[in-house]
C-alpha cells in the first residue's frame, strides 16, 4: 500500500486532538485544545466522523485529489506545447472529467468534518505512486512538439497507474459506498485511458 503523506496532517490532527482531549479534562481539555493543537489542520477526528466513513475513505479522497491536480497540470501543459490533436482531445477530455471528480471528493471531506487539500499543496514530498517530481514536471514544460507529446503520454500512463492503484486499495480496504463506487470509476475510466494512451505512443 502507497504510503500517504498527502494525508499526514489529517491523520496527525485527528490522533493529537483525540490524546488531548483522552488525557486532560475539563478545562484542561480546553487549555489542551487552545495550545498543543494551534496551528493544526481543523481535519475532524475519526471519532467525529460519520459512522460509514473510515480513514481509509478520508485518505482515499483527500489524495485522490492532490493527485488529480497534478493530472489536470500536466494536461494544461498540452494546450501551450503539443500541436498533436488527440493528444490535445486527450488531454481535454482529462480536464474535463477530473475537475468535477475533484470537486465531489472535496464535497465530501467537507461533509465528513474534514477540511480537503489547500490548492496551491506542495506535492514535491508526496510518494503517492505516479506522481511526477518537480524535475520531471519542469522538463515536461520546457519540451515542445513531438518530443512534448512522449513524455507527456509516458509520464501520463504512469500517473493513471498510479491512480488505479490507489483505487485499489480503496475498494480493498475502504468502507464508504459512495468512496468505493467511485474508486470503481476511477480503475474503470483511467483503465481505458491507459489502452487508449498507448495505443497513441506506439
Amino acid at each position: 500500500m502507497y504510503r500517504r503523506r498527502a494525508t499526514l496532517a489529517i491523520t496527525a490532527a485527528a490522533v493529537g486532538l483525540t490524546a488531548a482531549l483522552t488525557a486532560c479534562g475539563g478545562s484542561d481539555a480546553d487549555d489542551a485544545g487552545s495550545g498543543d493543537t494551534a496551528g493544526a489542520s481543523p481535519s475532524a477526528s475519526s471519532m467525529s466522523m460519520p459512522a460509514d466513513v473510515s480513514d481509509q475513505d478520508a485518505a482515499f479522497a483527500a489524495d485522490m485529489i492532490v493527485h488529480h491536480r497534478e493530472a489536470i497540470e500536466m494536461a494544461d501543459l498540452a494546450a501551450s506545447n503539443s500541436k498533436d490533436p488527440d493528444v490535445l482531445k486527450l488531454a481535454g477530455d482529462i480536464k474535463a472529467a477530473q475537475g468535477p471528480e475533484i470537486e465531489t471528493l472535496s464535497g465530501w471531506l467537507t461533509d465528513w468534518g474534514m477540511k480537503p487539500p489547500a490548492e496551491g499543496t506542495d506535492m514535491s514530498g508526496m510518494s503517492m505512486p505516479g506522481m511526477m517530481d518537480p524535475a520531471d514536471m519542469e522538463k515536461l514544460g520546457s519540451m515542445k512538439g513531438a518530443d512534448f507529446d512522449e513524455m507527456f503520454l509516458t509520464s501520463m500512463i504512469e500517473h493513471h497507474q498510479g491512480a488505479v492503484a490507489m483505487a485499489r486499495d480503496e475498494l480493498t480496504s475502504g468502507k464508504n459506498t459512495a468512496a468505493k463506487s467511485f474508486a470503481r470509476k476511477v480503475i474503470d475510466d483511467q483503465t481505458a485511458e491507459i489502452t487508449k494512451m498507448r495505443g497513441m505512443s506506439s
